[in-house]
């Protein structure tokens, strides 16, 4: 079996007739010693579990989105003092900085000491972090440092989970069905991100700390469940840990996303960070790193990035198309919160304070487009290929932000709920068949390191999503918004130069605020001491629901636009590369498949059944070309 994997050989698993072994090659494919192939109830069981692992993991990434008023004001902070501004990001944006940057890694060790065995550790790494979050002990910074570092403890756990769950699935269900488990655990985690906005809302309402607390029975009662239940069925293959391609990727792809992080915040005058001679020197030096890193990972024997993988093109194709739509949909929600939250509910009489939980609720048809086309999709993958729902789903986002776009800023709420809906459906679309066909298309014991290379991807693009779009959303907004800031409050009779130093503060004060359920004029205008002074009635103007989002929605409408139309170029783009990764395609090589995708493919050419199954439903296909193998 490893011979023919050296030689860049795949062995395509056919079912015998009597006694159910797997043919491959010349030779018979037996499980490992000690284990077994998975039985019908256990395949289910690990969907379960991971289903629940990955939804609590994606939830608690968006669930401090929405919760972070109650957080700042528990910990005695204020959110948009241009002093905390870091504070209120690297809240945000460490979840998905330590995910990205972690996810290969753990992946790769899960393929080396047993994917079971880290993927429970992260369930206990996850659950010790929510406790320590929910006790956080102090106030004001050092309670925020407390917070930031637990929280990334608390990914560092997720990643664990991240990184093996859809390999613990490939190895125990067979590839027929892998489309539907897949799509179910994918689906789950994607809608967990914005179930996370609904649930914040409601929590943070009671209090704070229940944000984190909400997590501790979920984890105890997965981990328990977890190491009762789950075993390994793919064989662990022992190796020296690649420290070089290690370090040089954490550093590189932390510096390089620390880089995006800190550009969207102001500099020297500047709206946003891109001009910060640090900004860009991280940016070069991550690249570098990550280049490095890419070189370092060709001459090592047991790398932790296996590039090689990329010389199967479902594999290369699916993980492209998956950071494209990973791009283009993870601004999304919060461009869609910010809009709901600082522009449209206000306007429709919803008080600030309460937006962040309604934002939520009224995103609802996003969700549902999620839950309603992944398994669906899956389902039918697995019979039709992967493709044609992959492709379709991509086109179906990049129409749906073209429709967002069409849209006016105090929008009839069924167009926004219909669109935001075909969103979902479309992401839904692709992201089941999409998974599948990545996880479907490497060797069984490379399957750890291939979960944690598509996560990494995934969980990459999240986080350049934000840094791309808010600096979109910022770079628009300081085109038109200080202009027509100080002519708004100047109309309402607040004196010339407090309108026109407080419409030059950083655009991305009046960002948060909006995300975040400020006030945002009140909050301006608090420390000048204006508002003690004018008329009654100019208060209530500039204080009320109608002022502000009447104000900045034409600049806001203007960054929109900017933001959507590259979400839209993103999709297409995504869209066509997803077009391009070939047939369906399956990698089976032995026990870590418990049945065979389609019927065996005939023998063509004078080749046995010892190449790449490409093979689209009811019918075999030609062997792929041999540079698909993985050495």
């Amino acid at each position: 079996m490893r011979d023919a994997e050296n030689q860049g050989q795949v062995v395509s698993q056919a079912r015998s007739a009597g006694n159910g072994l797997a043919r491959a090659g010349n030779g018979l494919a037996r499980p490992p010693a000690g284990r077994h192939h998975p039985s019908g109830r256990y395949k289910w069981v690990a969907l379960s579990n991971t289903t629940l692992s990955m939804t609590m993991a994606t939830i608690d990434a968006s669930i401090v989105i929405i919760s972070l008023p109650a957080i700042f004001r528990g910990i005695g902070l204020d959110p948009l003092d241009p002093r905390n501004v870091s504070y209120l990001l690297w809240m945000i944006m460490g979840y998905l900085l330590v995910t990205a940057v972690l996810v290969v890694s753990l992946g790769r060790l899960g393929d080396m000491y047993g994917r079971v065995r880290i993927y429970n550790l992260g369930y206990v790494v996850f659950t010790l972090a929510s406790i320590a979050l929910s006790l956080d002990p102090y106030t004001g910074p050092s309670g925020a440092l407390w917070l930031i570092g637990f929280r990334m403890v608390q990914a560092f756990g997720g990643s664990m989970l991240m990184a093996n769950s859809a390999a613990i699935l490939t190895d125990a269900f067979p590839a027929r069905q892998r489309g539907m488990a897949l799509g179910i655990n994918q689906i789950a985690g994607i809608s967990g991100q914005f179930v996370g906005l609904l649930l914040g809302g409601l929590l943070a309402a009671v209090d704070w700390r229940l944000v984190f607390w909400v997590n501790v029975p979920i984890g105890i009662f997965g981990t328990v469940w977890s190491y009762r239940s789950l075993r390994e069925i793919s064989t662990s293959r022992r190796a020296k840990i690649d420290w070089p391609g290690n370090v040089t990727f954490a550093l590189g792809a932390g510096i390089l996303l620390m880089s995006i992080t800190y550009g969207i915040q102001p500099h020297g005058g500047h709206p946003t960070g891109w001009t910060n001679p640090w900004v860009l020197g991280g940016l070069v030096l991550g690249a570098l790193l990550l280049i490095t890193f890419g070189l370092l990972e060709t001459k090592t024997p047991e790398p932790m990035f296996r590039m090689r993988l990329f010389k199967i093109r479902a594999f290369a194709a699916g993980n492209a198309a998956s950071l494209l739509g990973s791009i283009a949909r993870g601004g999304l929600q919060f461009m869609l919160v910010i809009w709901l939250a600082g522009i449209w509910l206000p306007l429709h009489g919803y008080p600030f304070e309460v937006t962040p939980l309604w934002a939520g609720i009224y995103m609802l048809p996003l969700t549902a487009g999620f839950l309603l086309a992944g398994p669906v999709s899956g389902y039918l993958s697995d019979r039709f290929g992967p493709r044609p729902f992959a492709t379709a789903g991509l086109l179906v986002a990049a129409c749906a932000f073209v429709g967002l776009m069409l849209l006016p800023v105090n929008f009839p709420y069924w167009a926004f709920a219909l669109i935001i809906a075909f969103n979902g459906i479309g992401s839904g679309l692709f992201a089941s068949p999409n998974t599948s066909a990545i996880m479907s298309s490497v060797p069984a014991r490379h399957r750890g390191v291939a979960s944690g290379m598509r996560s990494t991807f995934q969980n990459s693009g999240m986080s350049l999503s934000i840094g791309i779009f808010f600096s979109l959303m910022i770079a628009g907004l300081a085109a038109t918004l200080p202009r027509t800031l100080s002519a708004g409050l100047h109309a309402q009779g607040v004196p010339l130069g407090v309108a026109t130093r407080v419409s030059h503060l950083p655009p991305v004060s009046t960002v948060f605020a909006a995300l975040l359920g400020f006030n945002p004029v009140q909050h301006l205008l608090a420390h000048s001491g204006v508002l003690a002074r004018l008329p009654r009635h100019n208060v209530a103007v500039l204080t009320g629901n109608q002022f502000f989002p009447h104000l900045i929605s034409g600049p806001f409408h203007h960054g929109l636009i900017i933001v959507f139309t590259a979400a839209a170029l993103m999709s297409a783009v995504g869209a066509l590369v997803s077009l391009l990764r070939g047939g369906q395609f399956y990698y089976e090589d032995g026990p870590a498949s418990a049945g065979p995708p389609a019927p065996p493919p005939a023998t063509q050419n004078g080749q046995a059944n010892g190449q790449p199954s490409a093979v689209p439903a009811g019918r075999s296909a030609p062997p792929l070309p041999r540079d698909t193998g993985v050495t």
